[in-house]
């Protein structure tokens, strides 16, 4: 190549190099504008409507066009949804919800929270499903089946919203407590409740992780909220939630989640632990009681023949403290004999109940009590001693002696009740001096060891 034709051919790609590098800095590059079109015809009815054709019992198996618009408040994103997709009607005071079945994972990809959907059921089956309204494929073991994933664009779609999908901001129905969710008419929707936190029973003596661990597998789990006026729920999460090991939060505050409910167990399902704004102070909704005329002595016998009112629960010179549950020790009558009485029975859960008897342990010599158990099924109740707990403070944080071992609580009947009897005597030891408390803990499961316990003749000498 001679030097003429070099340089040419130098300076022609330069100069074109210029005039590119122009072009772009002006104007940048235009993307191309895309033709976003809706598969689906226009609806035919609304979400609301289609969902009411659902039978009370088996499926409805749909024939022709049903064409409706939902837009998707579920999410599998973190793995606490697993192959099925909750669309309510509106993206602001939604009026129905409904659960697809599919046979895919990872449909956030497709079908984020948001995302304005149209479905087309023809084909599809409609039924009550475990207590939920949900549409699914055909199935020969199932009223309703999980859709293939092969065939899951012939029902559901995106809507254009010109450039591509319409994906709206939900804004979650906001109810007044946690009961107010339990309500059919919410099944499926995203709703908010205020002033919730988890059980203490989920967070003593330390906070559980979202899910527990099997053999190093995660397994789905219920964990248990509850709101200022004592209401509860349980929390469903996957054993393949990616956040399951995390701890807990132990404070208060709103808790957003999609209604869910498993035959007749209602169970709220949170996309991620972001759903639960639990930040603040917690709430005790069941707080201690009584504790308002402590008096450290070295000799009384309590035997609550003074107090007057039907399950009484406030007794002013000590104090009865739900710290598990909320459960108090009540007054109870029988044969013209008054008691404090507990039991987890019929209940739900978890419950550790404290009764707090002040005393002067450097006066007193001995403590005594009289018991009587009923329908015993498992040992509930302990006793301590504790000189660093404060009347009506967090009896959690106290320093505990257990001496259960110095009375014998009976075991039995396991079928109705015995009698109240002479538990035995704790001699204080000289080492144990100044004032404090003897604790009274029922621990009791309403699915486990449920005895009932009665205590009378409450006495230091």
């Amino acid at each position: 190549m001679n030097i003429k034709k070099y340089l040419s051919l130098v300076t022609g790609v330069a100069l074109s190099a210029i005039a590119i590098t122009s072009c772009t800095q002006k104007d940048e590059w235009e993307t191309p504008p895309i033709n976003c079109e809706n598969k689906f015809p226009t609806t035919n009815t609304t979400l609301a409507a289609f969902k009411s054709l659902a039978p009370t019992s088996g499926y409805l198996l749909i024939a022709d066009d049903k064409i409706f618009d939902g837009y998707v408040v579920s999410s599998d994103e973190s793995g606490n949804f697993y192959k099925t997709i909750s669309i309510q009607d509106k993206a602001e005071n939604p009026t129905a919800g409904i659960s697809m079945e599919v046979d895919r994972s990872s449909n956030y990809a497709d079908f984020p929270v948001g995302a304005h959907v149209r479905i087309n059921a023809r084909g599809l089956r409609l039924g009550l499903d475990r207590g939920t309204v949900k549409i699914g494929s055909v199935d020969p073991t199932y009223n309703i089946g999980r859709i293939p994933a092969s065939l899951l664009s012939k029902y559901i779609a995106g809507v254009c919203n010109g450039n591509g999908l319409e994906v709206a901001t939900i804004k979650p129905l906001e109810l007044a407590d946690i009961n107010a969710a339990k309500n059919e008419q919410y099944i499926n929707m995203l709703v908010k409740v205020p002033s919730a936190q988890f059980t203490t029973g989920d967070l003593f003596p330390t906070p559980k992780s979202f899910i527990d661990y099997v053999g190093g597998a995660g397994v789905d789990t219920d964990r248990t909220i509850e709101d200022a006026s004592g209401n509860s729920v349980v929390i469903r999460n996957s054993g393949f939630f990616n956040e399951g090991s995390k701890k807990l939060p132990t404070g208060n505050g709103s808790a957003t989640f999609v209604v869910s409910r498993y035959n007749s167990t209602w169970q709220m399902l949170i996309r991620n632990s972001a759903d639960l704004n639990f930040a603040g102070t917690r709430v005790d909704s069941a707080p201690p009681k009584g504790g308002t005329t402590i008096t450290y002595s070295g000799a009384f016998l309590e035997n609550f023949e003074s107090y007057s009112a039907t399950n009484l629960e406030v007794y002013p010179k000590f104090v009865n403290d739900p710290l598990v549950g909320n459960r108090y020790w009540q007054l109870k009558t029988f044969s013209a004999n008054k008691y404090i009485q507990l039991s987890a029975n019929a209940g739900s859960g978890a419950y550790v109940t404290y009764f707090a008897v002040p005393i002067d342990f450097t006066a007193a010599s001995q403590f005594k009590f009289d018991v009587n158990v009923g329908f015993f099924n498992g040992n509930v109740l302990k006793v301590y001693t504790t000189t660093n707990y404060t009347a009506l403070g967090d009896i959690s944080t106290a320093t505990k002696t257990d001496i259960t071992s110095s009375f014998t609580i009976p075991q039995a009947p396991a079928a109705a009740y015995g009698v109240l009897t002479p538990a035995g005597t704790y001699n204080i030891p000289a080492a144990l001096t100044g004032n404090g408390f003897i604790l009274f803990e029922y621990s009791g499961n309403a699915s486990g060891a449920s005895t009932t316990i009665q205590l009378d003749n409450i006495q230091a000498l």
